[in-house]
């Protein structure tokens, strides 16, 4: 059935609150997996690390077939099969600390529905603020693409474009599946196409299993605070353009692009394809 945008107007400005607690167990977790040292009681969260909490675990039965919960709570009900991360950009207001409650509300933005190569888009654009006992930390834009099925074997995908090559900084990184499966424990992420590699190649019709592209975005950001490491990041934003498997290294890039403090970072991928673009903007010199 062709999805219409009408059918969802209505959805726009739903809006969710939740709250939850920054607690520690899931801060060194996550310190470990990116083999860091633990935070000191002193430091504030890294970037994009509040991906850790509001995790809102769904029943077994309320899971979809690809392990996401089922739409139509909060989010809207799109028909469509494919779910993915497409997107963020962000605003940083003051740091967050262990310890901290923390809310996050939550309101549908906008819902669009386009026509692709392999049939219909929908993306729907979610805004979050998430607040401390000082008031709000942060607010990022979250964009959400739903496609239909496997493309036709007849209509392969574009060719991604080539990466730049020109980085003042990099790190190799080894997506194997006990990486993925600890992100997607972290976050609670029940999606199959991080660790069921029958359900990402045959049912959806991936080369392998997907890297996440929050978990992307993460490493692009520890990377340029690796770099520059007396900054405060201000803005954040990302586009994920091509997926990223486990089948191969790839390599987490940064260039300083102005002395405002403004870097491009991106994923250059083993065959220097362009799998994930980003911008950030940094305060030099400060560090919570």
């Amino acid at each position: 059935m062709e999805l219409k945008e009408e059918q969802f107007q209505s959805w726009i400005g739903n809006t969710e609150t939740v709250k939850d607690q920054i607690r520690t167990s899931p801060l060194t977790a996550m310190a470990a997996m990116l083999d860091r040292s633990p935070l000191t009681d002193l430091e504030a969260l890294p970037p994009l690390w509040h991906w850790l909490f509001f995790l809102k675990p769904a029943n077994q039965s309320e899971l979809g077939a690809d392990g996401h919960p089922e739409k139509g709570d909060f989010l809207p009900p799109i028909d469509l099969p494919r779910r993915m991360w497409a997107g963020s950009r962000f605003q940083f207001h003051h740091p967050l600390f262990a310890g901290d409650q923390i809310e996050r509300k939550s309101e549908i933005l906008n819902v669009t529905i386009k026509e692709g190569r392999s049939g219909q888009l929908a993306f729907v654009c979610v805004g979050h603020t998430l607040s401390n006992q000082k008031g709000p930390a942060l607010y990022e834009e979250h964009d959400i693409v739903y496609r239909s099925g496997v493309s036709n074997a007849a209509s392969p995908p574009p060719t991604p474009a080539p990466a730049p090559k020109d980085e003042d900084f990099s790190r190799t990184v080894n997506p194997d599946p006990i990486l993925l499966f600890r992100y997607s424990a972290l976050t609670f992420n029940g999606h199959r196409i991080h660790y069921d590699r029958e359900y990402a190649t045959q049912v959806e019709g991936y080369d392998g299993l997907i890297v996440h592209g929050p978990l992307l975005a993460t490493l692009l950001t520890d990377v340029l605070l690796e770099n520059v490491p007396e900054c405060e990041l201000m803005k954040f934003e990302f586009k994920a353009l091509s997926p990223v498997f486990d089948l191969n290294s790839f390599e987490v890039c940064g260039k300083k692009v102005s002395d405002n403090g403004e870097y491009t970072l991106w994923i250059r991928d083993n065959e220097g394809s362009l799998c994930m673009q980003a911008k950030a903007t940094i305060n030099i010199g400060h560090k919570n």
